[in-house]
């Protein structure tokens, strides 16, 4: 047996291909693991659980019957999907985790999280992070009309392509500094997190301890997931759709 790890997939309507390969996980490899951690960025973006999208029920029916055989499936919100609510999370049968969790995995404990919040050198989409992040401002905007939403969303997606063509490869990857200060603050030694679609295992030495960094890939040509089994072996692996 396994637990599972991915991040990043993106799903949307245009890219039924990742879709269909992500289903196909679901069913013949996520069926027999102990569990399934999705650290986020699950969907493309998330305008709210009342968004009446085929892609959205497939998803979370598919999640649901992966709880009906005995996989639990535990999600931590990315950058694109932060609005998915606990509506969507009782359809797909899915566990919210907070931001930022610490799990026992065989013995282990493990630091996940989807891993923007360690990209400190970029602070205007740290900014940005807090005003989206306000409760205020998300319980108006998921107080607009659909198509309202929609429009605002798609705005936000182009601004946000847009802007990444302008920014260095230094600026959007993770600061060292704030990956020893979370493993520090959690007292853990392993950390596991996406969004930054460069999958590696890092190890590194903090103080005298060895500690180990996993980064889930990205779901575009390839699919990407982490295996960690009972006998502590890692396996980040991608695989094509």
């Amino acid at each position: 047996m396994t637990t599972l790890f991915i991040a990043d997939l993106h799903l949307s309507d245009h890219e039924p291909t990742i879709t269909a390969g992500f289903l196909a996980f679901l069913q013949r490899e996520a069926v027999h693991a102990d569990a399934l951690y999705i650290l986020g960025d699950l969907f493309e973006f998330w305008i709210g659980d009342d968004d009446p999208n085929e892609l959205h029920d497939n998803i979370a029916n598919a999640l649901s019957q992966l709880h009906d055989k005995g996989v639990p499936c535990y999600f931590i919100h990315g950058n694109r999907d932060f609005l998915i609510g606990k509506n969507f999370a009782k359809r797909s049968k899915m566990v919210l985790l907070p931001e930022e969790s610490v799990i026992d995995v065989y013995g282990q404990k493990m630091l996940i999280m989807h891993g923007d919040t360690l990209c400190i050198d970029d602070p205007g989409y740290l900014r940005f992070r807090r005003y989206i992040h306000n409760t205020i401002i998300q319980k108006i905007f998921l107080s607009l009309p659909l198509f309202l939403r929609q429009k605002i969303a798609g705005k936000l997606r182009r601004q946000s392509k847009r802007s990444n063509r302008t920014k260095s490869s230094l600026m959007m990857d993770v600061n060292p500094l704030a990956v020893i200060k979370a493993l520090k603050d959690h007292q853990v030694i392993h950390m596991i997190h996406g969004h930054t679609h460069r999958p590696a295992i890092h190890d590194m030495t903090i103080g005298r301890r060895l500690s180990q960094r996993v980064v889930l890939g990205a779901w575009h040509d390839n699919g990407s997931v982490l295996r960690i089994d009972p006998g502590d072996k890692i396996d980040l692996a991608s695989f094509p759709l």
